[in-house]
């Protein structure tokens, strides 16, 4: 008996191909495959003819499967599908007419993407990876550029100033939310030059300044003659002066619900009438708002229209204070010694003590309230180091209660450890770790150690 298999011409051109070919009849059933199919599932090809596909991906072989989608379409689909060993093959599906243009077959042919597509996910993090690095750079790049004092060594801080610089790329509506003092019009000035406007105008409206009856006229300007008092060649108003440019409406909690209805409609179609005008004036802007105030209170207490609301509040970035991000404290104050020093041609530097004290400081005016002090300070200190008796006696009360101990007869340096140890005491439950602790206080972090060990402070 001859048991020599019979060369099959068709079945030679299957197998010779390197790629995974699979053929079913309608039922999901399959009829032949190339031997390189059973490869990518980890089974031997010969074993999955006769088997159905549905049976296949109930066992987890591969999922999803394409028979019923090409069944129902009736076309060529590619999908990715997953093997039993986590491989990802792109797989394509032809439907196969006979005469009567009836679906009789479908053949599908797959390639293995794994790599492919592990190497799209490690350049996706790649990029991702780049773009924190730049805007971290970006940050560093710029933290001294600016003499009002946008400084992040805190990682809150830093985390404002990326959002910030990812905003200023698109024309989308900022609302910077925050304490008085924190720093809202240099964000908002750091956000314009960086953004594709930087060289248009950075108008600035004051909403709580203008008195409400002047705020149109000084807002959208005026026609020739409109008022009393009127210029003879009328005026233009702020918000057609940042054509092309960032309007920064400022305090615009303050604003009053007539005008709140004024303003919305000006965000909304980009074009207004001076006061006394008949022809619409058109102008191209970016918006950026700024408060102090709980907007979503007000809206629920319907002193702020909730419309407005919701145009304003499109990415919401909210400044922390200072008593939170105090380790911006520091080069901080470093930063407005050397600036003010420069300015008014007075080298100044601050005695040990007097920048302990600044550090204790709540600083409820925030960054504000820090440059006014440290400009005060140099100003009127007579001598190169300011010390102590250079300091409003505020900032000496509020610290601590460690200026007014009553001694008691106790010596000096009884008097100076009772100091220190409720000075490490206030800057622990502040600062947390003895590195951080070292930084505020100027001392290496193991003397730090060696002083909480001695005041037995944990």
């Amino acid at each position: 008996m001859n048991n020599k298999k019979i060369w099959n011409e068709h079945e030679a051109i299957l197998h010779s191909l390197q790629d995974d070919i699979l053929v079913t009849n309608t039922d999901g059933i399959i009829l032949k495959v190339s031997e390189a199919t059973g490869a990518h599932y980890n089974v031997k090809s010969e074993d999955m003819i006769g088997r159905s596909v549905y049976d296949l991906e109930k066992e987890g072989v591969f999922t999803p499967i394409l028979t019923p989608l090409v069944m129902k379409e009736k076309k060529k689909i590619t999908l990715v599908q997953t093997s039993n060993e986590g491989k990802k093959l792109l797989v394509t599906g032809i439907p196969v007419f006979d005469q009567n243009n009836t679906l009789v077959r479908i053949v599908s042919y797959s390639h293995d993407v794994t790599e492919l597509l592990n190497m799209k996910k490690y350049l996706t993090d790649m990029e991702d990876e780049m773009e924190r690095v730049k805007g971290e750079l970006e940050i560093l790049r710029n933290r001294h550029h600016y003499k009002d004092g946008i400084i992040a060594k805190s990682e809150e801080m830093k985390k404002v100033l990326h959002l910030a610089l990812q905003v200023a790329e698109v024309d989308v509506n900022v609302l910077l939310l925050g304490e008085s003092g924190v720093g809202k019009s240099h964000i908002a000035k750091f956000i314009h030059n960086k953004s594709p406007r930087k060289a248009g105008p950075f108008i600035e409206v004051n909403c709580g300044a203008i008195p409400e009856s002047l705020f149109e006229a000084e807002f959208f300007g005026y026609e020739a003659g409109s008022f009393t008092g009127a210029k003879s060649q009328g005026k233009p108003g702020l918000a057609e002066l940042a054509e092309g440019g960032t309007l920064f409406l400022d305090e615009i909690g303050e604003l009053s619900l007539v005008n709140q209805v004024k303003i919305l409609k000006f965000i909304q179609e980009k074009q207004f009438y001076r006061v006394g005008g008949t022809k619409p004036r058109f102008v191209d802007f970016r918006i950026l708002a700024a408060t102090n105030k709980n907007l979503e209170k007000a809206v629920e207490e319907k002193t702020f229209r909730e419309d407005l609301f919701f145009r304003l509040n499109v990415v919401p970035i909210t400044i922390p204070p200072l008593r939170k991000r105090t380790e911006d404290i520091y080069p901080l104050i470093e930063h407005f010694i050397n600036y003010f020093s420069e300015k008014y041609k007075r080298k100044r530097s601050l005695d040990e003590g007097v920048l302990h004290q600044l550090l204790l400081q709540d600083w409820n005016g925030n960054v504000r309230e820090l440059m006014n002090l440290v400009e005060r300070i140099v100003v009127i200190s007579p001598k190169h180091l300011i010390e102590m008796d250079h300091l409003p006696d505020r900032y000496l009360k509020s610290s601590s209660n460690y200026t007014d101990i009553d001694d008691n007869g106790q010596s000096l340096t009884e008097v100076l450890n009772n100091v220190e140890k409720q000075i490490l005491s206030k800057v622990r439950k502040r600062y947390k770790t003895t590195v951080r602790m070292a930084k505020a206080l100027g001392i290496s972090q193991p003397s730090v150690v060696r002083k909480m060990k001695k005041h037995r402070i944990k």
